[in-house]
This record gives C-alpha cells, structure tokens and sequence, in this order.
C-alpha cells in the first residue's frame, strides 16, 4: 500500500515524474482546501511531466499511452492531496475524449496551443438549440472541476428543435471566450477542486464542436479517422467512469498510508496506554481496508487491459466485459469509500482536529463518492439487465 504505485509500462518515466512531486503535493493539501482550488504551480508542474499528454492523440504531440499509465499516476497524485488528484484525473481525461471530436475541432484546440487544457461539465442542464451551421448554447452547467485551468470547456446539452422536442444528446466544446466562471464552491470535501459554474449566454457552437452521444457510446467517432489507435476505440463509459473512481481509490490509498503511520506512534489513554499499533482489532480494520483497495485497483488493471487488448487486435469491445467494468468501477469506489471509513474510525478522536491527513482524505473520499457516474443502483441494473439476457438501454454509459 501507500505510494509504491510502480508502474512498468511504456510511459514509466512520466509516472515517475509525478511520483517525485508527492511530497510537495501533500505540503500544499491544507492551502488547497483553504483556497478552494488547486495551486497555478501545482498544474504547472504536473504539465511540465508530460501528465496531461498522456492521453492526448500523437496527432497533436501527445503520448497515447496506456490509460493504465494514466490511472497509476492519478491515483499517485489524490494519495498525496484529493482535490489535486480530483482536477489531474478530470483535465487529463479531456484529451482522451477531444480525441473522439472531428479533426477540425481538435485543429481549433491543439494547433496554436498543444498544452491547451479543457474542463467539463456533462449534466444538461443549459439549453441547446439548431442554428445555422451549428448550434446556439444558454444556461448554467454545475460541478466543472478545474476550471480555472483552462481555456476551453465541455458542455453536456439536450438538443431541443422548434417545438422544444429533444432531438440529440450531445457534447459541445466551446473557449474561454464564450463563457464566464461562477465561483460558487464552497463545500465540505474536495474543496480545493474549484468545481464552479459555467454560465453561457448565447455563444454559437459550430457544428465541429460537437459530438452526439450516440456516436460515443457505439464507440464510432469522427475523430477516430485522425487518431485510429486503439486508445481511442475505447468506450466512454469506460475510461471516464474510472476517471472518477480512480482519484477516489487514490484518496483511500493516502488516507491508508496515513492512518498507518499514525498508528505506529499512537497511546489510546482509554485502553490503559496500549499502543495502537499492538491493537488486534485496528489490525483487522487494517487488513480489510488494504484487502478492499487492492481488489478495487485489480479489478480496474485487470479490465482496462482486457479491453486495450481487445482494441490492439482490431475485435469488437462486447457488452458483456462493458458491463463488468462499470460494474467493478461504481464498485470499486464502494470498496475505496469501506476502506477509509474503517481508517477513519479506528484513527480517534484527535484524527477530527483540523490539517490531519486522514479527515480530508475521508471528507474528500466522500465528495467524490457522491458524483453521478458512481450511482451504484444504476451501474449494477445494468449488468443485472445484461445478464438476464435483457436489453440495456441505449443510452446507458457503458
């Protein structure tokens, strides 16, 4: 456990990078929950990396490493500080699905700034309409993590025609320039995330700035002509749904190492000085929560590889094997979110005290929980459905 994280792929020395920042990550955890958003210096040295390319298409200079290289380094990263961990793994997704945009899109993005970063924010809560030669986008969209970090945003709309009847469900890319920044976070975990509101008053989406959500989940994109590699046949349901799981395992795997070393010095004065570390029931608690982060990590290795091998040989991606990995990511945050519960309460009273590690992490841990994609009742109906032999609906983020 703790922030060993080796990883032996193609990409190691980006991983390594990032390892040796850590430590400075976790200095700065407290002033980036104190300032509600995550350091200019800390994304900067996460760029300087390579960490952002790691999904980004070769096309545009990026790497279009193995998201298993990815996920290593994200759950790195909210192992020493969640809401830098929350906003690296949602910023680096973004490439990854730029990707899937057509090549014009990508053009307008990456061709006068390569390192050019994007936040989203899915929900579709603002309206959509057709216009001539694209679409015309009003409203407020909630939640974009890391927004201060970027130039460009991923907006989630229902497309509505003139008689307000939904047509399509699409995302839109639209720059700085055609949207203003809320600042409306102000919450119990992931505080540093500077998750803020996005407010769009009448911008114009060309229609290369967007990409239909029936496209994405048949996993046949425009931009796939452009960037054919099999890192970008991947379905959507799965690479950004363990976007969102991966940070949290990450929380639970800082909030672990902590609690541990915690532990080692710990007098628990309500059990006559014992040491904490002599304690058989805080090991047990130990145990099982070391035993729920690995099964939830394995099984993310284990189904990213299955469908990256999949891709490499040219084979269709089947339902079934979608189906289980959104099933083992919503969960996978379940087990991350039992394991730093049990940390939690076998850490004592003085854990509560304000700046310890381990009550972020939990607070963190918990904020990330709450996110939609880790719904646990939707994810499972949907592999129950699958299993029964029943359709599962086409709209269903797999």
């Amino acid at each position: 456990m703790g922030e060993s994280g080796a990883y032996t792929g193609p990409e190691p020395a980006v991983v390594g990078a990032v390892a040796d920042l850590l430590p400075v990550f976790r200095q700065r955890a407290q002033q980036t929950e104190d300032n509600r958003v995550v350091s200019a210096e800390s994304v900067k040295a996460l760029a300087e990396t390579g960490f952002f390319r790691l999904l980004q298409p070769a096309s545009h200079g990026g790497l279009e490493a193995d998201p298993i290289a990815f996920f290593t380094a994200v759950r790195l990263i909210a192992s020493a500080c969640g809401s830098t961990g929350w906003v690296a793994s949602v910023l680096g997704v973004h490439p990854w699905q730029l990707a899937l945009f057509p090549a014009q899109a990508q053009e307008d993005v990456w061709g006068a700034d390569p390192g050019a970063r994007m936040s989203s924010s899915y929900a579709p809560t603002g309206r959509a309409r057709v216009v001539e030669g694209g679409y015309r986008l009003d409203g407020r969209w909630s939640f974009s993590s890391g927004c201060a970090h970027a130039s460009w945003v991923l907006l989630g709309g229902i497309v509505v025609d003139d008689d307000g009847k939904p047509v399509d469900f699409r995302t839109f890319l639209l720059p700085e320039s055609d949207y203003v920044i809320d600042d409306v976070w102000d919450t119990v975990g992931l505080r540093g995330t500077g998750s803020n509101d996005i407010v769009v008053d009448g911008a114009l989406v060309p229609a290369h700035r967007s990409l239909s959500f029936n496209d994405v989940s048949r996993c046949a994109c425009p931009g796939q002509e452009r960037n054919p590699a099999p890192l970008y046949r991947l379905p959507y349901g799965s690479v950004f749904s363990n976007a969102i799981t991966t940070p949290i395992i990450g929380m639970a795997t800082g909030a672990y190492a902590a609690h541990v070393a915690y532990q080692r010095d710990r007098v628990r004065a309500s059990y006559a000085g014992q040491k904490a570390a002599e304690d058989v029931f805080g090991q047990v608690r130990i145990a099982e929560a070391a035993g729920l982060l690995d099964a939830a990590w394995l099984a993310l290795e284990r189904n990213i590889s299955e469908l990256m091998t999949l891709a490499r040989a040219g084979e269709k991606l089947p339902l079934p094997l979608r189906l289980r990995v959104r099933r083992d990511q919503v969960t996978g945050t379940g087990q991350a979110i039992r394991a730093v519960d049990l940390l939690f309460e076998n850490s004592g009273g003085r854990a509560l005290k304000r700046g310890t590690p381990i009550q972020r992490f939990w607070r963190d841990a918990h904020a990330g929980r709450v996110h939609a994609i880790n719904d646990p009742e939707r994810a499972l109906s949907m592999f129950g459905r699958g299993e029964f032999g029943h359709d599962v609906p086409p709209d269903a983020m797999v």
